[in-house]
């Protein structure tokens, strides 16, 4: 396996500090390292050029910072070109990044959820008129602003039209760039904290705290079979589901991700992660 990740900004020889733990941990049990320029690819132009150090192979993963699905298909054809291969393709990236690419398999276990193409006002009504009257969470294909609750991330009642746009037009000013368009989600009510659960080809490898919560216990009974068969019937090589416990005490799904680009909770040993990687 070749392990790709994103050079150290400052000392480009170096990884970036944030995944230098697992480049050290790929390196210690064999694996082959390789660095790439990480804001090159995200503007996407200019991948061969970031890509430049990486050498040819044909089982290759990325542990880096979010590619926009558009700039990651530069990224794999950059590679392509030179003879590495991706474990995960662009369409499948796609499929794991954007929460289109998955909504419809796990539909039965998420929010209920609408989205809209681009961000025209009237797009964003008819999403809000589909969805029905309620509180709502707002995002874009890949990520919310969840730290701005109140201003850029909670409808209280998306019958509320004005009010849902002023919320969707903060959420695009501190967004800069929405990616895809906007997504509406049914609010429910979760007790607890959210925990990543890690699948490798369509497995349940490994159960971790969520990144923003990296002390938090992990509960000993999460709902995991449920899941299998429609995380199996993506077909996809490394995502992460990332589930809630809501206050009926059914676990539901927040969020799917690419596994490349889903971080990892600070204090669990990555050694956990790179051996995963590495032996499937």
């Amino acid at each position: 396996m070749i392990l790709i990740v994103p050079h150290d900004v400052l000392r480009p020889r170096r990884p970036d500090e944030h995944f230098a733990a697992e480049a050290a941990a790929a390196r210690d049990i064999g694996c082959t390292v390789a660095l790439v320029d990480h804001d090159t690819m995200a503007t996407g132009d200019g991948a061969d050029r970031a890509t430049a150090r990486v050498p040819a192979g044909a089982d290759a993963v990325y542990r880096g910072w979010m590619l926009s699905s558009t700039a990651y298909a530069a990224f794999a054809d950059a590679l392509a070109a030179r003879g590495t291969t991706l474990r995960t393709n662009s369409a499948g990236y796609r499929t794991a990044h954007e929460l289109p690419g998955w909504y419809e398999m796990f539909a039965g276990v998420t929010p209920a959820t609408v989205w809209t193409a681009g961000t025209d006002r009237s797009d964003f009504d008819r999403a809000c008129r589909e969805l029905g009257a309620g509180p709502a969470v707002l995002r874009d294909y890949t990520k919310s602003m969840k730290h701005y609750w109140d201003e850029a991330a909670f409808l209280p009642d998306v019958a509320d039209r004005d009010a849902a746009w002023r919320v969707a037009c903060r959420f695009a000013e501190l967004r800069e760039v929405v990616e895809g368009g906007f997504v509406l989600r049914r609010f429910e009510r979760f007790v607890g904290t959210e925990v990543r659960t890690w699948w490798v080809d369509g497995t349940c490898r490994v159960v971790t705290a969520h990144p923003d919560t990296p002390a938090a216990p992990v509960p000993d009974e999460i709902d995991i079979p449920p899941l299998a068969p429609l995380v199996a019937a993506l077909d996809l090589p490394f995502v992460t589901v990332d589930l809630a416990l809501r206050d009926d005490g059914r676990w539901r799904v927040v969020e799917l991700g690419d596994g490349q680009v889903s971080d990892w909770p600070a204090g669990m040993p990555v050694t956990v992660l790179v051996d995963l990687l590495a032996r499937h």
